[in-house]
């Protein structure tokens, strides 16, 4: 026979088992440490982590790529101090000096206990000021409040509020419809097709575009004179160059000539180069020789029509009225069938249907179904 649990009972999704004592806990007054994400995902066992397979970053010796070079200490070029300290004591004093009087400081006592560890004679009772002191009472027993049984009413729900019962409402005229009259637009009637836009605007006569003639170019008469206002009125003026100010260098002064050699010169020598020219493209359209007629192809190829004006198919603005009145009835309506609010099992201290067998360690309240007798023919 299978047992059910209150969780499976349960048709809402609210209710859940409730959890007593487990194993560890069975018989003492602890709560059970356990939720529901210790029970929908359990405890795997001690899993060592993956070996990582990146290499060691070690000092790696003997290597022909870094060899440690025999380099000279350079001569240090620092001058030597020839300040000497005056041996006479300074005469004037400070205004901190003048101001302030030396006071006689006293030192101060110390509490700080003696570092020398004190032994006992007597062997260790392990007794404290805790358990000397401490008195035990006698704990009262603690009072249960018995759970209080529920019991249905056997009155059927009156879905009667305060509300409902104080305010009765008052009686006063049923509202009127507002619904305008319908009236049944009559399809034999020839389409007009004007609208009072049509009427009260005309079509126009648009004039064709005017083309606009270009002037022609006239080029100017006479040469060009290539004299800007800055050429004119600029007068050069002599001035001497700037001597260059630079600082008294400290370098060591040697006799030698300066060879002006480096391994840098003597082994790549300056080619003799000569720059490239310019690699023009030879231009494989010719230049225009006329004048500029200022038409294009569109202005040549295009031909004018005339403008025909679409007709509007938007229908009249005006409100369509009918004598019928409005049949308010949907299929929702028609085919709505309002369903019984079920109460969920689970709700109930034993829910009906079911007997209570047992309670395992972890909590959880297993029910066994009731099956009804079936008589022998």
């Amino acid at each position: 026979m299978r047992n059910w649990c209150l969780c499976q009972i349960c048709t809402c999704g609210r209710h859940r088992c409730p959890h007593g004592t487990t194993r560890v806990y069975e018989h003492s007054d602890v709560s059970c440490p356990t939720t529901e994400y210790l029970e929908k995902y359990p405890k795997y066992g001690d899993v060592l982590p993956p070996q990582s397979l990146k290499p060691k970053q070690g000092f790696q010796a003997h290597h022909d790529d870094y060899r440690s070079w025999d380099i000279q200490k350079c001569e240090l070029c620092k001058p030597e101090q020839a300040y000497h300290p005056p041996d006479v004591k300074f005469g004037n004093s400070t205004t901190f000096q003048d101001d302030y009087v030396p006071q006689e400081i006293k030192p101060r006592q110390s509490f700080k206990p003696c570092s020398v560890v004190k032994c006992s004679v007597g062997p260790f009772n392990g007794d404290t000021s805790h358990r000397r002191d401490y008195v035990p009472h006698q704990l009262e027993v603690k009072f249960a409040r018995p759970k209080e049984i529920y019991k249905p009413t056997d009155q059927p729900f009156e879905d009667l509020t305060t509300h409902r019962n104080d305010f009765q409402g008052l009686a006063g005229e049923t509202a009127k419809i507002c619904r305008p009259a319908y009236t049944r637009v009559i399809q034999n009637i020839q389409f007009k097709g004007s609208t009072e836009f049509r009427d009260s605007f005309q079509p126009w006569e648009i004039p064709p575009p005017k083309v606009k003639k270009v002037a022609e170019y006239v080029p100017p008469s006479g040469s060009m004179q290539l004299n800007s206002t800055s050429h004119l009125d600029y007068v050069p003026y002599q001035a001497s160059r700037v001597v260059a100010i630079r600082p008294v260098s400290h370098r060591r002064q040697s006799n030698f000539p300066f060879q002006g050699k480096s391994t840098m010169k003597e082994d790549f020598p300056a080619w003799e180069t000569c720059r490239q020219g310019l690699i023009k493209q030879q231009q494989q359209i010719p230049n225009p020789s006329g004048k500029f007629e200022g038409l294009s192809t569109f202005r040549s190829h295009f031909v004018p029509h005339e403008l025909i004006p679409t007709e509007s198919c938007k229908p009249l603005n005006e409100a369509l009225k009918s004598s019928v009145p409005l049949d308010d009835v949907t299929m929702y309506s028609i085919q709505f069938i309002p369903k019984k609010q079920e109460i969920c099992p689970a709700s109930y201290p034993s829910p009906p249907g079911y007997i209570f067998e047992n309670t395992n360690s972890q909590g959880h309240k297993f029910f066994r179904k009731i099956i009804p007798a079936v008589k022998a023919f």
